[in-house]
């Protein structure tokens, strides 16, 4: 289905309104996007879940696009990213749903499997796996010495980086996409450099086959929409995402769930590899789609869709 074809719902939840893409009869699954996205992360998932039998909902998260952007870096904190997911069901009427989630969707989404634990029935994670061991201090430069880390320029630049990246939002939208991708060609040495797209690879000439100048175009009204101070505050607030759900320390993930990854995704080498199995009471797989980097679901649609619908048929 075409993007002129998709239904759009706003749905009031935890205090913000969210515009949705809902679609679909069956049970309920919500896919969670992370940062630079929007709802069209997903567009070639959508279609295929539906067929399978579920009703689909799709945001665009607290802070992005067509959705609600409160201006203030404690309205980001992880209870209430948390709660407005689960709001999400609620308002369509639902009692129980499965999640779809990856990059800050994921790591967001696997603390709405842990504080909502009666209701989420099943997860499919995608890059970013379960932990519970950000460290505060990873959000300041001095930590990092002389190589530059984007979390700490984010953190530490409130105003600045937003700027920064919405000087050229085409430019900016490209370049982060195109560095995390399997395609982002050689790395830049961090060192010394000031700012993100300082210190990413130049995106090339010509577009990757997983995006379309029509999917860029897309990007780019989302975000001009938005602007990108509302996704900068999810990392803003990573200080502070551990105490907020410190009743959730040592406490596995009870769902059943599985892990699919790029095995060029910079999460992945950020993580050497970790996928988090021990802190899972029913993981069922672990799947690396050798080629794509961080956004699996775009740049291996077939595999990541074959993969995900075989776990989900359990489930409608």
């Amino acid at each position: 289905m075409g993007l002129a074809d998709r239904h759009f719902e706003v749905l009031e939840t935890n205090g913000v309104k969210l515009r949705c893409v809902v679609e679909g009869d069956g049970p309920l699954i919500i896919l969670m996007h992370g940062w630079p996205q929007c709802w069209y992360l997903w567009r070639h998932q959508i279609d295929p879940l539906i067929n399978q039998g579920w009703k689909v909902c799709v945001p665009d998260q607290r802070g992005y696009g067509y959705s609600e952007c409160p201006p203030n870096v404690d309205d980001y904190r992880i209870r209430d990213l948390a709660a407005d997911i689960d709001g999400l069901a609620t308002a369509l009427g639902y009692d129980e749903y499965a999640l779809m989630i990856h990059d800050w969707g994921a790591l967001v989404g696997w603390n709405v499997a842990q504080l909502y634990p009666e209701r989420v029935r099943a997860v499919v994670g995608m890059s970013v796996p379960y932990g519970r061991n950000l460290d505060p201090a990873w959000c300041t430069q001095e930590f990092w010495g002389d190589n530059f880390f984007y979390w700490a320029f984010f953190c530490e630049n409130v105003g600045e980086a937003e700027e920064h990246f919405e000087e050229d939002i085409r430019k900016s939208l490209l370049t982060v996409h195109m560095s995390a991708s399997g395609d982002s060609g050689s790395p830049v040495d961090q060192q010394g450099k000031k700012t993100m797209l300082e210190a990413a690879p130049a995106p090339p000439a010509e577009l990757p086959h997983w995006m379309t100048k029509e999917d860029l175009d897309y990007y780019v009204d989302a975000y001009t929409q938005s602007g990108f101070r509302g996704g900068l505050n999810w990392y803003r607030n990573i200080p502070y995402f551990l105490t907020d759900t410190s009743e959730l320390e040592g406490r596995k993930i009870s769902q059943p769930s599985i892990f699919i990854t790029g095995s060029e995704d910079p999460v992945r080498k950020m993580t050497g590899g970790r996928t988090g199995s021990e802190l899972f009471e029913d993981l069922r797989s672990v799947h690396v789609i050798e080629g794509p980097g961080h956004w699996v679901q775009l740049e291996a649609v077939e595999e990541t869709n074959q993969l995900l619908l075989e776990f989900l048929n359990e489930f409608v």
